[in-house]
This record gives structure tokens, C-alpha cells and sequence, in this order.
């Protein structure tokens, strides 16, 4: 009989947190050094996760599995980047080598905002794709607005350094588009111990990302909001006029006037290094190595429910070499809207947030599980103009031969987990809760984007991503629609019913949409 492993006592622990050959090395009593090397990856692998999740998720307080909604108040700034695709495309024709050159350029844009908004005290929530949605919680000094438009003016002015992109197919020039707003938002961190997500609900979310919509490439645009808090300290102009809800008077959005000569000032706050300092292990004895293990243990285990398990998977695996190649990948791509939940938070009675929160935490884990089923990831719960977009992946970070019939599996899966919900009653009344779901297939550029030394994720983009997006958005209640490519690769086995032509934003010709109905008997 071999002798137990001083490591048993955390084996079921230690199974999903290191690559297979590390795993496999250390039983039957392993050597100290192989302890050693334990460490030294659980302290990278806890660096790493460390970066890639936003600070507004308290990662010393965590309880995973445990919803605790709170309101804050502060500045929501939302970015958007125009000339991704054609930068993608252009790089696409040379395989691995130009997406090396891709994601070059593209983490030299991110490092620049990352830098730019952690110098100005905000705090980057997350990436959603090319865009970017960053907080500046409300401060006693009420001075967030302000931060963040100096924050937004000194992102535009770094512009200049994308302007003229060279690529094999010519100069392609990247623009950005931004919006701020003020007002509160319910946070919460929902989902399960396996598997948790940070998110943002309330109508306040909703009207930042309208804020940016309706703005101008290379402007900083202002809601009302945001405008009265920094109106004394900027000039501005009339941006898009809109009508407010249960308002009679036009309003308008305002577009701020970089007439601030050539300096911006010093900038608001000394940033914070997000980078943990590395540990240095200063004994060799295995029952040390053992609880210093086990410490790191209890440190990561929290952060890593946040990050999908096969994303998750990759970077315990890429841990040694720090780094993920990119590529492009051919991804199946889902966008579910679920509607009635998210903005029912504005309406909710002291004590009913957590209500709401739970329920939608369910919903959350029940929707995620019926995607990793399939072999699909839940990359992330992000805003919409209504409800709350889960973005969904088959085909990355891992390939299957059939991702278009998983991704149909799982979409009829959700809609019906969708059409089940029986919602709570929230500010007296009983939300009517609803799904809409597009699915689509295409190139996609896949890597680890973000500061390679800081704030970044794994994630996938790409107009396929985008056209998937606005798929959804033509769903009716309840439906779903995928792209005529889908519809080849699964109607052996699903009935697909041809709905018509449909424009889309960002094509040229109307585009041939379907409705799944439902699996073949």
C-alpha cells in the first residue's frame, strides 16, 4: 500500500486548480519540491485571476454562493470602438502571425485606457468585447463626474496614437465613442460556489449605455445627469436630444468641448498596483508547504468562481508560460436578452433587493448549467437597453465538430428555463419576465486582451459577435433567431422556419433570418 500523500487532505481542492502533468506528479508521497512547484503555480495562478476580475467584486469578503445586493452611487462611463473589424480582417489573411499583430495593437489601445481611467480613480467592471464599462464610485467630495470626463477628454486626446493603423491591407483608423452618466445601480455577485458573476442592475445602467449610443466618435457625451454635476467646470454643446419617460420638455445629451489648451492637469489619484506582490517560500518543510498551500487555496478559490471553467481550464494550463496565443477561431455565438428581472431593480421596496437578486441568481445558474452541459461558455452577463445580455460561446476557447446543434440544444434549453421563472412581486407589481435569443457563426478573433500586466480577460470578437447581437435584438418574445449558416448546420435535426430578409446594422445587404422552433421528433 502506498503511503498517503500529504496532500490528500486537499486533493478534491488541488484537481480543478492545476495542469494535468503537476496533478498527476504529486502522489505517492511526492518530494518537497514538487510541493514547491505547487505553490509556485497556485501563487501565478492567484495573480492571474487576481487581474482578471474588477475590484468592485470584494474579493477579501467573498462568500461564494451567498447574494448580498447593495445600491451605490456614482459615474458610469461606457466606450465604444469603431474600426475593430476591418483591423481584424486585415490581420485575419495571415493566421497565427497576424493575430500576434492584432492583439499587439490591440492591448497597446488597451493599456492606454486601462492606464488612463486607474490613474483617474476609476475602476474598469468589464469588457464586452471592444467596449468598455468603467465606475467611478460616488466619493465624499462628490467629484466622480468630474474624474470621469477628465478621465474621457485625456482618452480621446491618446486616440491620436490609432489613428493610422498599418496593416497588410492599408491604414486602418481606429475611433472611439464615449458616454457618462450618473445615478445608482443595484450590485450584486449572483450564481453558485462553482460558479459566480458580477453584475449591474437598474435603469441607470441602461441610460449610460444610451448615453454613448447617442454620442459622436471622438466626443465625450454627457447625459443630464452627469452634465449637472460638471456643468461650472467644462464647456459644452448640444449633443443628440432625446424624450425622457413621463417627461413633457425635449432634453438633450451634451457634448464636452476640449478647450483646455494643451493640459489636462495632474491626474486625480496615485493608482494602485493591482499586481499582488509575489511570495517567497521560506521553508522546506512539506507540513509548511502544506498549510501555505492550503492558504492560497482559500485565496483562490473564490476569484476562480468567477471566471468560466473552460477559460478557467486555459489559464491553468498557459500558467507557466503567462500567456495565451491568440487565434482566430470559427465560434458559434449565442445572445440571450433576459427581460423583466434586471430592470425591475429601480421599482424594488427596502428588502425586496434581495428578493430580486436571488431569484435572478437562480435564473443565472440554471441558464449557465444548461450551457456547460453542452460544452458552451456563459462568458458574461452584461447590459442592454432592456433587460441583461448573457453572451454565450461554443467553439472557444474549445472546438467541437457539432457547436451549432449544442448551441441550438442549449438555446431551446433556456427559453424554456426562461418561460418557468415565476418572479416575485417587486414595488407591487409581478414582472413579466421574457427571453430573446440570437445565434450566429462566423470568424472571430479569440486572445486574452486587456493590460498583459493588469486588468484583462479572455474573450472573443469580432463582427460575427456583433451581427449575433443584433440577430437577437430582431427576436420577437420568447423567440429564436439564428443566421442562415446556422440553420444549414442544424436542420437535420431542428425545425428552422425562414422569416424573411432582415437589415442589420453594419451590413450592406439585408440578411436571411430563421426561427428555431423547436428539435425534430
Amino acid at each position: 500500500m502506498l503511503p498517503e500523500s500529504p496532500l490528500t487532505t486537499i486533493e478534491s481542492r488541488l484537481r480543478y486548480l492545476l495542469p494535468a502533468e503537476m496533478y498527476a506528479s504529486m502522489w505517492g508521497n511526492p518530494s518537497v519540491d514538487i510541493m514547491v512547484d505547487v505553490y509556485k503555480h497556485l501563487r501565478t495562478l492567484q495573480r492571474t485571476l487576481h487581474d482578471y476580475v474588477s475590484r468592485q467584486i470584494e474579493v477579501k469578503s467573498l462568500k461564494p454562493g451567498v447574494v448580498e445586493p447593495v445600491w451605490q452611487y456614482g459615474t458610469m462611463m461606457f466606450t465604444d470602438l469603431a474600426g475593430f473589424t476591418k483591423l481584424m480582417e486585415a490581420n485575419a489573411a495571415k493566421g497565427r502571425a497576424g493575430a500576434g499583430d492584432l492583439l499587439s495593437q490591440l492591448n497597446k489601445y488597451f493599456s492606454t485606457m486601462i492606464a488612463i481611467v486607474s490613474k483617474s480613480g476609476g475602476e474598469l467592471v468589464e469588457f464586452t468585447g471592444d467596449a468598455l464599462l468603467i465606475v467611478w464610485n460616488q466619493t465624499e467630495k462628490k467629484d466622480d463626474t468630474f474624474k470621469a470626463v477628465r478621465a474621457g477628454l485625456r482618452m480621446q486626446r491618446a486616440m491620436k496614437d490609432f489613428a493610422e493603423i498599418q496593416t497588410p491591407s492599408g491604414i486602418v483608423n481606429l475611433k472611439m465613442r464615449i458616454g457618462i452618466h450618473y445615478g445608482r445601480f443595484l450590485s450584486a455577485d449572483i450564481g453558485t460556489p462553482r460558479r459566480m458573476e458580477h453584475v449591474l442592475l437598474g435603469r441607470d445602467v441602461q441610460r449610460a449605455k444610451l448615453t454613448e449610443s447617442n454620442g459622436r466618435n471622438e466626443r465625450v457625451n454627457l447625459s443630464p445627469s452627469a452634465y449637472a454635476r460638471v456643468t461650472q467646470k467644462f464647456h459644452f454643446e448640444e449633443g443628440a436630444e432625446f424624450v425622457e419617460a413621463n417627461k413633457d420638455a425635449d432634453s438633450h445629451y451634451m457634448l464636452v468641448l476640449d478647450d483646455l489648451k494643451d493640459e489636462l492637469g495632474d491626474y486625480e489619484i496615485t493608482p494602485i498596483n493591482r499586481r499582488q506582490a509575489s511570495g517567497v517560500l521560506l521553508t522546506r518543510d512539506k507540513q509548511e508547504v502544506l498549510r501555505e498551500i492550503s492558504n492560497l487555496l482559500n485565496s483562490i478559490e473564490p476569484i476562480a468562481s468567477f471566471i468560466p471553467a473552460p477559460i478557467l481550464s486555459l489559464l491553468i494550463e498557459s500558467a507557466a508560460d503567462r500567456k495565451i496565443p491568440p487565434d482566430f477561431p470559427t465560434p458559434t455565438v449565442m445572445f440571450v436578452n433576459f427581460i423583466g428581472l434586471p430592470e425591475s431593480a429601480d421599482r424594488a421596496l427596502p428588502g425586496e433587493e434581495l428578493k430580486l437578486a436571488s431569484h435572478f441568481s437562480r435564473a443565472f445558474s440554471l441558464i449557465n448549467a444548461a450551457v456547460e452541459s453542452r460544452g458552451g461558455v456563459l462568458k458574461k452577463v452584461t447590459y442592454h437597453l432592456s433587460g441583461s445580455d448573457i453572451v454565450i460561446f461554443f467553439g472557444a476557447p474549445n472546438a467541437h465538430t457539432n457547436d451549432e446543434a449544442r448551441a441550438a440544444a442549449a438555446a431551446l434549453a433556456i427559453r424554456k428555463i426562461v418561460m418557468n421563472i415565476k418572479p416575485p412581486t417587486i414595488g407591487g407589481i409581478q414582472p413579466e419576465v421574457y427571453c430573446q435569443i440570437g445565434i450566429n457563426t462566423g470568424p472571430a478573433f479569440a486572445a486574452e486582451i486587456g493590460d498583459l500586466r493588469g486588468r484583462r480577460e479572455y474573450n472573443v470578437l469580432g463582427d460575427t459577435v456583433n451581427t449575433t447581437a443584433r440577430i437577437m435584438n430582431k427576436a420577437d418574445k420568447n423567440k429564436i433567431y439564428v443566421s442562415e449558416a446556422i440553420k444549414r448546420a442544424i436542420e437535420e435535426k431542428y425545425e428552422c422556419v425562414r422569416l424573411g430578409d432582415f437589415a442589420l446594422k453594419g451590413k450592406s445587404a439585408p440578411m436571411p433570418l430563421y426561427e428555431l422552433a423547436q428539435e425534430k421528433k
